[in-house]
């Protein structure tokens, strides 16, 4: 029989949408013990607000939303560069909302119950992944303790099963549609080629090369070719 874990990386991503793979990161997170479950992702554009998609079931989302602006939109601060996972162990949490405003210790340095646990994860490609799930009474820390491998094991897969559906979601609702030739421009683009390198590499005319730049510059809404590079990286067209 797999493990749960064979099962959520073996099964091919392209045959289920992301509700399906939510729902099989959410039901390992209750066989933990967790009732409530949220996977934030923070899109790597546009660089200067980038913006931040959820799938959860947690009864209300005003919670999440700060955990996730918490923990994803700093640039700054413990959470933004902490690789340990994070807790909130206040017990006034459930009526208090600015008490999400940020976690309240290290779940490496964390003694008293826990009510919600959250991992940040962070992609080759600018983006971060949160896992945050919740228990419906608070938790011991000495039973927490014993389950942080598994949530940790299980934010990674959901960072690498999850993250990359959602990310094809947001580039099809921006209605980005680049075409082979012209990511092929923007791969030689990037590697520092000018137009004519590109179009003798190709073998091609330069107004060729130009004008698939410019079809890419108009899709991906950017103001020259730099920044088209760099969005097409970004949304993993060149990977």
């Amino acid at each position: 029989m797999k493990s749960w874990l064979e099962d959520l990386l073996t099964h091919p991503v392209e045959d289920q949408s992301e509700e399906q793979l939510f729902a099989g990161i959410q039901a390992q997170a209750h066989a933990l013990g967790f009732a409530f479950c949220a996977f934030a992702m923070r899109a790597p554009l546009p660089l200067s607000r980038p913006r931040v998609s959820m799938l959860h079931n947690f009864p209300g989302d005003w919670k999440l939303r700060r955990a996730a602006e918490y923990l994803l939109a700093a640039r700054e601060g413990p959470a933004a560069a902490s690789a340990s996972p994070w807790v909130w162990n206040a017990p006034q949490f459930q009526v208090e909302p600015q008490v999400w405003a940020a976690p309240q210790a290290a779940a490496t340095a964390c003694t008293a119950d826990c009510h919600a646990w959250a991992q940040v994860c962070v992609d080759g490609l600018g983006g971060a992944s949160a896992l945050v799930v919740a228990p419906p009474r608070p938790l011991a820390w000495k039973a927490m303790v014993g389950r942080q491998a598994a949530l940790r094991c299980l934010a990674q897969v959901a960072q690498l099963r999850l993250a990359p559906a959602m990310r094809g979601s947001m580039r099809q609702q921006a209605g980005v549609r680049l075409t082979a030739r012209e990511v092929e421009v923007l791969r030689w683009t990037a590697d520092g080629k000018s137009t004519q390198d590109v179009a003798d590499i190709l073998q091609v005319s330069s107004n060729t090369v130009g004008f698939h730049i410019k079809n890419a510059m108009a899709k991906l809404q950017s103001c020259n070719k730099t920044a088209s590079v760099v969005q097409a990286a970004l949304l993993g067209y060149l990977s």
